[in-house]
């Protein structure tokens, strides 16, 4: 299932990775995570992403690098088991496969028909008009975290449940899961997390290698 990481990480730039206390009430949590959405100008992170799927029970691990830079540019770097390189340029996205020698190229509208993801790419998602937040409390399976559930208003077929777990000393998201209408599980832990570093612009630009096909990529 090709372009399955760029749904686990617009969640996780919404929430931005950053700072911040934990208040009692759901509202209060959304508000909070809201406007500190806006005082984080890049951050850099390693992750771990365990992909589950529902009928077969059946777990893929993924590791690799993200990097972003407001308002729009990403490079999602997954190295292990399969090298994979994805790019939004804000209006271009480029999902490359060195193994394959193969980059899809897709424009934003084409690649997410979901008005939800697109949202979040725009930075225009507001937790509290386009989620029910729920604050589930610590979760002792998982370091003590607190457990935080959204549940979209407007869900579609790649997006029915987001949780995130928060460690309460450092205040950082430490994991983020999300849920699809089969009930297929994407889960990603962060480590080493980096806010407001300095990226090189080259980070977000992508140049096919000259033995690469370049396929134009289509919807959803």
């Amino acid at each position: 299932m090709r372009y399955r990481s760029f749904m686990v990480f617009l969640i996780s730039v919404i929430l931005i990775l950053g700072l911040f206390s934990l208040p009692a009430t759901a509202q209060d949590i959304a508000d909070t995570i809201q406007k500190q959405y806006t005082t984080v100008s890049s951050f850099q992170t390693d992750f771990s992403q365990t992909l589950t799927n529902a009928a077969s029970g059946s777990k893929e691990q993924r590791e690799g690098t993200i990097w972003y830079q407001e308002p729009t540019l990403i490079r999602w770097h997954t190295t292990s088991p399969e090298e994979e390189v994805l790019i939004s340029t804000g209006k271009t996205v480029w999902d490359y496969f060195p193994e394959e020698k193969v980059a899809y190229r897709y424009s934003l509208e084409g690649r997410f028909n979901s008005k939800t993801m697109l949202r979040f790419i725009s930075g225009e998602v507001n937790l509290q008009e386009d989620f029910q937040v729920e604050v589930l409390g610590s979760d002792q399976e998982n370091a003590n975290w607190t457990k935080v559930k959204l549940i979209p208003k407007n869900p579609d077929p790649s997006l029915v449940e987001a949780t995130i777990w928060v460690d309460p000393e450092s205040s950082l998201i430490q994991q983020v899961m999300l849920v699809d209408f089969f009930g297929n599980q994407n889960q990603l832990t962060f480590q080493d997390i980096d806010l407001n570093v300095h990226i090189a612009d080259s980070h977000f630009t992508f140049q096919p290698p000259e033995d690469v096909q370049v396929m134009q990529g289509g919807g959803q």
